[in-house]
């Protein structure tokens, strides 16, 4: 019987092609939204866990001021005496100072922006900050070494991609960074980050010289023992470098961190990002079940003394609603089909301009079985409820008027 049911909906629905494509937009602009921006949420998500990961869990982040806003902007700098600080604090490996800086370079008269990072050369510090700038690997010529003056090593980006230098630089080649010149001597792996993509990198000495600073850094990180908890870790440097500067807790000027505590972060505000998107798109599907419940209401008008003759040969109130509650989670499944269509090809496409116009592999849909069902469950939900009030109606017309009904 149920499949009668099914049968019947489906050509009364068939029968009335445009308005029922009509009554479907609702429901698949809000699934596609929801397919689309989730997706794309998600795959975002992971890739930056991913980097995260990358990095290692292991680490704390040491940073000037209140760890907002860009290196740099901090009143209070960071300095050696600080490195010292955190690397006495028990339960730290190893510790290493970094400087960074947006810096314009100079190539074949071309000028960019671009990000520009200094640390020391010693073997562990070197190794530490390798490690930190998401595993970085020499592609071609070496990594700069102690003892290196105006050397440089630059990212994917800058010796591959047209977008900032026309010509690409190549090993070898002669760069100017803020009026200092400086010969390329590697060029790192794709991070797949078109910021990471851009960075180069030099020795903190020569960092110190474009930036006429001494002694300062704008970061500092710290590698844990194995086996070590974190967490504690970081208290104890907090501790420590408030100690040091003489400050109560809650008046620090700089900020400690761990990566797991930045990941955990993150992945909070984003899900605070993706519900907003849900209620933002729950609109639309508000919108699409009141266009569901509208055409059920015409329908029933339409199909009045077919509901009459329905009850005359003995069809059941609970037959008609059922008949009608069908045909309406039907326009909910069949919109939310096609919204999850549109969705994925949206993601995909947004994926593939991210990829290969722009060069970045953080935008990724991961369009999970679980959001399809999802998807597909919550269109069929708003569909059916969206009927319950005219499939309703339609199962408490009495026989005699309806069959009289014009």
């Amino acid at each position: 019987m149920i499949r009668d049911y099914f049968k019947f909906s489906y050509e009364s629905i068939k029968k009335r092609k445009l308005r029922s494509y009509l009554t479907m937009v609702g429901i698949f602009i809000g699934i596609a939204a929801v397919i689309s921006l989730i997706s794309l949420g998600e795959g975002l998500q992971v890739a930056i866990e991913q980097q995260f990961k990358a990095v290692g869990t292991d680490k704390i982040i040491i940073s000037p001021g209140s760890g907002i806003g860009p290196p740099g902007s901090a009143v209070v700098k960071l300095n050696e005496h600080d490195e010292k600080i955190v690397e006495r604090a028990r339960g730290v490996l190893s510790v290493v100072g970094i400087s960074f800086s947006f810096i314009d370079i100079n190539f074949k008269n071309e000028v960019k922006y671009s990000s520009v990072l200094g640390f020391p050369l010693d073997s562990d510090k070197l190794a530490l900050a390798m490690e930190t700038s998401n595993n970085m690997k020499i592609a071609e010529g070496r990594m700069i070494k102690n003892g290196d003056t105006g050397k440089v090593v630059i990212g994917y980006r800058l010796a591959q991609d047209e977008l900032i230098f026309k010509n690409g630089i190549e090993l070898r080649d002669s760069i100017s960074i803020s009026g200092m010149n400086f010969k390329v001597i590697g060029i790192v792996e794709k991070i797949g980050n078109p910021g990471d993509d851009s960075i180069v990198y030099i020795s903190i000495e020569d960092m110190r010289k474009i930036s006429g600073e001494e002694d300062t850094y704008d970061y500092i990180y710290a590698k844990v023992e194995p086996n070590i908890d974190v967490n504690a870790v970081a208290e104890r440097i907090e501790e420590d470098m408030r100690d040091d500067r003489v400050l109560e807790k809650g008046e620090e000027d700089f900020g400690v961190q761990t990566f797991e505590s930045l990941m955990n972060t993150f992945n909070n505000i984003f899900s605070i990002v993706q519900w907003v998107i849900v209620g933002i798109a729950g609109i639309s599907l508000l919108v699409g079940g009141i266009g569901i419940m509208n055409t059920m209401y015409m329908s029933i008008m339409e199909r009045t003394r077919e509901i009459g003759v329905m009850k005359a040969i003995g069809a059941k109130n609970s037959h008609i609603m059922q008949i009608f509650l069908i045909e309406s989670g039907i326009y909910g499944l069949v919109g939310g089909a096609i919204g999850i269509l549109i969705g994925a090809g949206i993601g995909k496409g947004v994926e593939f301009i991210a990829t290969y116009a722009l060069g970045t592999n953080l935008l990724q849909a991961q369009i999970s079985p679980f959001l399809v069902v999802g998807a597909l469950t919550f269109s069929f939900v708003v569909g059916l409820i969206s009927g319950v009030a005219p499939a309703y109606q339609a199962s408490k017309m009495n026989p005699v008027d309806a069959l009289r009904y014009e």
